[in-house]
């Protein structure tokens, strides 16, 4: 049964326009695989591909990627806002293209700009909370739950995209630091614990632990892709980018099928 604080508000219109999924185990499973996902076809495109055909293969490949990949994110997004209710595939392919375009996005931050892991991490850091802070300032909330609208949902994007491309950031800072990616995974997946037990044991805000968990999903997600396509002299398994990412994204698709995928409830709006 639902109930609404406001009798004026038809609950089925009401949920039918929140179009983000509820924050289960599952959406935390789904997530990381994205952002594993992201880091491996990002690298595909702009360094296994591109970087083939480029006589400079870095910047050039790292900007071509991150343009392909921003308007795959935009063409994306805008039929996300269009949509009448929440699509699970949709919204997955939307994150998927958020974390792709976060991936290309922190190598060109990091390296074509010249600023480094701590320069790109630094400055990413401060578009997210930006991004945050006018949200807030303009909505009165960052919560999912307020995701509705158009205008939300362009703050939520934006800030998603920008935590992705943070995310990555930090776990290329981390295995650069000389964590490897075993260890930067391992750091990542402690941190997320750390965050997990806040949820369960204090009276943390919601809102604020689910913003960390999700930017911390994603080093540990990039760590993880990295593992994964990396040469065993670099402390990886040497599986070919293209291949990693096939791979994934079967499993993916086949994990948003037989989990259960519902819309997130709307602020003021319980079940009973």
């Amino acid at each position: 049964m639902i109930t609404t604080k406001d009798p004026s508000i038809s609950p089925s219109l009401d949920e039918a326009l929140t179009k983000v999924p509820a924050v289960t185990l599952g959406f935390w499973v789904i997530k990381i695989l994205a952002t594993t996902l992201g880091e491996t076809g990002g690298d595909s495109v702009t360094m296994s591909w591109l970087g083939e055909t480029t006589s400079h293969a870095a910047p050039n490949g790292y900007l071509i990627g991150t343009a392909i990949f921003l308007s795959a994110l935009v063409v994306l997004v805008i039929l996300q806002v269009r949509a009448r209710r929440f699509h699970p595939y949709l919204y997955w392919a939307t994150i998927v293209a958020s974390t792709t375009a976060g991936t290309t996005l922190a190598d060109f931050a990091d390296r074509s700009l010249g600023i480094g892991y701590p320069g790109g991490s630094l400055l990413l850091l401060a578009c997210v909370i930006l991004s945050l802070a006018v949200w807030k300032a303009s909505q009165g909330s960052v919560s999912v739950q307020t995701v509705r609208t158009p205008v939300v949902e362009a703050f939520y994007w934006t800030t998603i995209t920008f935590s992705q491309t943070l995310g990555t950031a930090l776990g290329d800072w981390a295995a650069d630091a000389g964590l490897g990616y075993g260890g930067g995974a391992l750091v990542f997946a402690a941190a997320l614990a750390l965050v997990a037990a806040a949820y369960y044991w204090t009276r943390t805000s919601r809102v604020a632990l689910f913003w960390v968990a999700f930017i911390l999903t994603r080093p540990l997600g990039a760590t993880v892709g990295d593992f994964f396509d990396k040469p065993v002299a670099q402390g990886g398994l040497d599986i070919s980018r293209p291949l990693a990412s096939a791979i994934i994204a079967a499993v993916i698709v086949v994990l948003i099928w037989i989990l259960p995928q519902r819309a997130a409830e709307p602020a003021g709006v319980q079940r009973s």
